[in-house]
């Protein structure tokens, strides 16, 4: 009989410490401050480790076009637009897009870069509302950005899309407007 007792109030001691365990840290929750309060995000970035692989940044100026870092992509998320440079050797880079849908942030565009313009930054917030804002040209980025003074925001990545000349006027031909296809049975019931 006693070691029915005891087990019993074993059971129901053991049962109540646990309670009083999850009643003090639901207590504590509404005690701490939360994510916001601690870090006020985007006024003040939230702090990334030293070897943090965000969004990259890019050095236009010191770029030579090798295609190195293209070809090393995995995941092929790198296009690099360029013309031979007219004055002496290398290339004049048009276009140096990198579409981060697809990137995985490994970082093995950053090793075989001969000059290193390239390289990992710490930015981690790249906020869009399309699928269109994943695709940053760096070559149409204020200079800034582009010559990797600033980070990468998306402000200025939305700028860089914006059109300020109209796709099409009033009074041109509309070059989206296709002429009316024949078809056979149209031609064969007006027989």
């Amino acid at each position: 009989m006693r070691t029915w007792f005891r087990n019993v109030w074993l059971a129901v001691s053991t049962v109540l410490h646990g309670m009083w365990v999850t009643l003090r840290l639901a207590g504590k929750t509404y005690q701490r401050k939360t994510f916001t309060e601690v870090y006020e995000y985007p006024e003040r970035p939230v702090p990334v480790k030293a070897r943090y692989r965000g969004f990259h940044r890019f050095d236009l100026t010191t770029c030579i076009g090798c295609d190195k870092c293209a070809v090393a992509c995995p995941v092929d998320c790198i296009y690099i637009e360029k013309e031979k440079s007219p004055v002496g050797k290398g290339f004049r880079i048009d276009g140096f897009t990198i579409d981060y849908s697809k990137c995985m942030f490994c970082a093995l565009c950053v090793d075989p870069c001969p000059v290193d313009c390239i390289f990992m930054g710490s930015n981690h917030d790249l906020s869009c509302f399309s699928r269109d804002g994943c695709i940053v040209d760096y070559a149409k980025l204020p200079l800034q950005i582009a010559w990797g003074h600033t980070t990468l925001n998306p402000t200025a990545v939305a700028e860089s899309k914006a059109l300020y000349e109209p796709v099409w006027v009033k009074g041109e031909p509309n070059p989206f407007e296709f002429a009316p296809v024949k078809t056979e049975s149209a031609t064969s019931s007006s027989t």
